[in-house]
């Protein structure tokens, strides 16, 4: 087929492409589909094969144009998109924006619009200066890691003379009552356990409960806001009889051998885990200060590049975003969207203008990470793949075998290449950038982000 093209970029990688087929293609194409459906198409009057085109013509003229004109888009088209540079994201249909009515008599022209994989412009990205973090650990770190791992070892005793405070762990029954002390209906729980203070129940009267005694029995009277967060209770006044069944305090193993070993079979002694804790503490803080530098670098480079975002790609992620957003909550989307516009007033177009930004920010590093990999020709070897599935199994306690059947299942070995491509990339950034001393902070302010 005889044709001819103007290709424009647009903004956002977005193409325009103008095509001409020529008239002598144009009228053989017609010709053709001509030719076939007299020797196929069965008329009253003539037998099969034998419908003088004419007559085929005056009868299904306008059905005939619009076919040839379907054929032609279509296979000039496949002919034009399998040569050209700039194809189409395979999410991104070429939409046909005009088109001339097919005249035999003259060249077919029609415009198409799709997008393509963006031109992406990096800025020089080996040698840029970025801070790096400086982490004050103390051993006041080593002493709040060991106090977690007490908490984490925790038990619970039972508390027979006592009465009830915040972190004890109580069974409760209880019931809604009416102005008459009648009990309501489907309202009562029995043997009902939980920690006071987490406000796991749906009255949220841990405070009330404060100071009872095993056996007691309390009447409780609560006024719930309409703003409450259970809807059912909103705006209601409530009055509730309680008895604690049981409580139960929580004790603390002491910081001793005995509470190494019990963590783990690889500490004999305390200071076995406090040297193991004080390594980890280190090594969190070498890893978080590694992310943060490298952020910094990301940024520099996804600044002052040009990367342009093609649409369909923007749209593309923001639905993968709400399949997870729907994934989380288990319901299906009629049910969330209601929960949003009664609970927030918000509609699926809010929360996907509200991520869109971030969506935007996330497709940019990803572009750009992958050109500079692409430019860097960083490649990840077989020996270095066999390096961390071992390193995965060591971890796991499985053997190295069993660690790649696993990572073969969900493709999680490719993202494991891919991951350690990344990591290949972001040391030629660092060992190529020019460190200059950063805020000084200590290690909690560095986990909790506070920097």
């Amino acid at each position: 087929m005889i044709t001819t093209k103007e290709v424009e970029l647009q903004e956002n990688a977005s193409v325009k492409l103008k095509i001409t087929v020529k008239k002598k293609s144009a009228k053989e194409e017609y010709d053709n589909l001509v030719r076939k459906y007299c020797q196929t198409v069965q008329l009253k009057g003539f037998r099969k094969g034998k419908v003088p085109a004419d007559v085929l013509i005056r009868k299904f003229g306008d059905s005939l144009i619009a076919e040839t004109t379907e054929n032609i888009i279509r296979g000039s088209l496949e002919d034009i998109l399998e040569s050209i540079k700039h194809k189409p994201l395979p999410y991104s249909t070429p939409t046909i924006d005009s088109q001339s009515s097919l005249d035999l008599q003259k060249d077919f022209v029609y415009n198409v619009s799709y997008d393509t994989y963006p031109e992406i412009e990096l800025i020089d990205y080996l040698g840029l200066e970025y801070e790096e973090l400086k982490v004050k650990i103390t051993a006041e770190d080593l002493k709040r890691e060991l106090e977690n791992l007490r908490e984490q070892n925790s038990y619970f005793i039972d508390k027979e003379d006592g009465v009830v405070e915040k972190d004890d762990n109580i069974n409760i029954d209880y019931v809604e009552i009416d102005e008459k002390g009648a009990e309501l209906a489907g309202t009562r729980r029995e043997s009902f356990a939980f920690i006071v203070g987490s406000g796991y129940n749906s009255y949220q009267f841990d405070e009330d409960l404060l100071s009872m005694k095993n056996g007691e029995e309390k009447l409780i009277k609560k006024n719930f806001g309409q703003d409450f967060e259970n809807k059912e209770l909103a705006g209601r006044d409530v009055k509730l009889k309680v008895k604690v069944n049981n409580i139960k305090q929580k004790k603390l193993p002491e910081l001793n051998d005995e509470l190494a070993q019990d963590i783990s079979d690889k500490y004999n002694t305390l200071d076995d885990l406090k040297k193991d804790l004080k390594q980890k503490i280190e090594e969190t803080s070498k890893n978080r200060v590694r992310a943060n530098s490298i952020s910094r670098l990301l940024d520099q480079i996804v600044d002052k590049s040009t990367i342009p975002l093609p649409g369909s790609m923007v749209e593309l992620e923001l639905n993968s975003q709400w399949q997870s957003f729907l994934g989380q909550y288990n319901v299906d989307e009629k049910k969330l969207l209601e929960q949003l516009k009664e609970k927030d007033n918000k509609t699926k177009e809010d929360m996907l203008k509200q991520w869109r930004p971030s969506a935007e920010r996330k497709l940019k590093l990803l572009l750009a990470v992958n050109k500079m990999s692409e430019k860097e020709k960083i490649k990840v070897g077989k020996e270095e793949i066999e390096k961390e599935v071992k390193k995965i199994a060591d971890s796991r306690s499985i053997t190295i075998k069993q660690a790649e059947e696993e990572l073969n299942k969900g493709n999680y070995l490719e993202y494991m290449k891919e991951d350690l491509k990344k990591e290949k990339l972001y040391d030629l950034l660092l060992e190529n950038g020019k460190v200059k001393p950063g805020k000084s902070i200590n290690f909690l302010d560095l986990l909790e982000g506070n920097y």
